[in-house]
């Protein structure tokens, strides 16, 4: 199995990861705000981190020496993460996840500049048949905008900033120590914006439960998706996240009655068959430049 296969599979695991972080994170959205949340999240994240280093023996990988670059990616996903968590308590959860997909195109924009990727004519088509499918979904227009849509759409920004810099990471940090930053950042800084007006809630009983597993979630999608940034490229692997729409579809309405919309289907049928035609060229290209290079 080439390493563009492998990639996609690892972002299967991304996808189960965040769907069931929604799921945590509209239980506890009554009790906590979204910088408690992030709080609390990373402090359980910071154990979880530490313990399985420890276990694995890998806690000596833990370095200091890009920490310009945790810093950007960690102030990028975090006010990615904080935006996420509002609009999944205001808008329709089909409706977060679509406008989230917008993250490829902000990869594409992002990964030229800051890791030299090469933006090909395949990745371009199957991106923009992708926003297609986007746009089918969630139909825009001025009517019918929302502030929620606006947040939704603002933490896509946020979660390619953080992507693209996870993949600068991977050239040169082990995953544990970007898992090791990334909850230390987090909880340092949810913190300060949760210790800023000097009330800091603490979680009821009967939400510490969820919480958990908004920590547990979190850090494996983030495992997952960084494992799979570090085979594949970022323009390849982030379209496979388009998955997640008819998954949180389905998620939205058995769980809480929110309409399944034909166009939500349709939208997916789309998608799923740009990320179709992404793995395909991307797997054809690697196979050509595998060999081109074997020798004889």
């Amino acid at each position: 199995m080439n390493d563009t296969l492998r990639g996609c599979l690892w972002m299967t695991g991304a996808i189960a990861s965040f769907t069931t972080m929604a799921i945590a994170g509209r239980a506890v959205s009554l009790d906590l705000d979204t910088f408690e949340i992030m709080l609390f999240r990373s402090i359980i994240g910071i154990v979880i981190v530490l313990s399985v280093a420890s276990l694995a023996r890998t806690r000596q990988q833990i370095t200091t020496r890009s920490m310009h670059l945790h810093g950007i990616r960690n102030i990028c996903h975090f006010a990615g993460q904080n935006l996420w968590f509002y609009s999944i308590t205001v808008i329709p959860l089909a409706q977060v996840f679509a406008l989230e997909f917008t993250l490829p195109f902000w990869v594409m924009l992002m990964s030229p500049l800051v890791l030299g990727e090469r933006l090909t004519k395949n990745r371009i088509l199957a991106a923009a048949a992708g926003f297609i499918g986007i746009l089918i979904v969630t139909r825009p227009a001025p009517e019918t905008l929302e502030f929620g849509q606006l947040t939704a759409a603002l933490a896509a920004i946020g979660f390619a900033g953080s992507a693209v810099f996870t993949r600068l990471l991977t050239r040169t940090e082990s995953i544990t120590c970007i898992l090791f930053w990334l909850t230390v950042m987090q909880a340092a800084f949810g913190l300060v914006c949760a210790g800023f007006d000097g009330d800091i809630a603490l979680p009821q009983a009967e939400s510490w439960p969820w919480v958990v597993v908004i920590a547990f979630a979190g850090l494996v999608a983030h495992f997952c998706l960084t494992t799979a940034l570090s085979l594949a490229p970022a323009t390849v692997v982030m379209p496979i996240d388009f998955a997640r729409l008819p998954v949180i579809a389905l998620v939205g309405a058995l769980l809480y009655a929110e309409p399944l919309d034909p166009f939500v289907l349709i939208g997916a049928a789309v998608i799923f068959s740009a990320n179709y035609l992404n793995i395909r060229f991307e797997t054809r290209a690697n196979r050509a430049e595998s060999a081109r290079r074997a020798p004889g």
